[in-house]
């Protein structure tokens, strides 16, 4: 029971990867000390299903960001999302980000800074090829030069998840078990029976 439990707590801490977490079943996004509740949508072919970053299709994909700090609703913020051809990956960070020559090259959907009084904000894109992406959202203090950023990884087309490393973790678990309880011997000595 405990090995099953910590595979569980394992695939959820694969899942959960970039400045977007889990936190009371929430999708969180920190833009450095500043949170917002972080939603994607994508209704054609999920209808009112939530995600955090993984996507599961090639379609039109609604994001919003909901401020849970007030003061983000003074700041222009800003949303970008870029092809991961540098291969960050989960890990991606804004000093990453900063390393990239053009980031308009690499650029699939922008959208410029607009402030949100009443504290959220949605971006609307069709994505059209699978693959592994970087969102970036950009946070400019109202009064001084101080910019906030987050930067998180995620893939469009992920039709599986966790849903498989879970399996193959169940199907090894099971196979310790049988090998450890004799299970090998059993067999070979009904053969020889048999």
């Amino acid at each position: 029971m405990s090995l099953v439990l910590l595979t569980l707590w394992l695939a959820q801490g694969v899942n959960a990867h970039g400045g977007v977490a889990f936190e009371d079943d929430l999708c969180v996004i920190r833009i450095d000390f500043l949170t917002a509740h972080f939603t994607v949508y994508q209704p054609p072919t999920s209808g009112s299903a939530e995600y955090c970053e993984d996507l599961p299709d090639v379609t039109d994909t609604i994001f919003v960001m909901e401020y849970l700090h007030d003061f983000l609703r003074q700041m222009p913020v800003d949303f970008r999302i870029i092809r991961d051809e540098q291969g960050f990956g989960q890990f991606a960070r804004w000093e990453d980000v900063q390393t990239i020559d053009n980031l308009n090259d690499v650029t699939v959907f922008y959208q410029p800074p607009v402030i949100q009084p009443e504290g959220e904000l949605t971006a609307n894109y069709r994505f059209t090829e699978k693959g592994t992406y970087i969102g970036i959202v950009t946070a400019q203090h109202p009064r001084d030069d101080r910019i906030y950023n987050a930067v998180f990884y995620f893939q469009v087309g992920s039709d599986y998840g966790t849903w498989p490393l879970f399996l193959v973790l169940l199907v090894a678990l099971q196979a310790g078990y049988w090998w450890s309880n004799g299970g090998w011997e059993k067999l070979q000595a009904r053969r020889r029976q048999g």
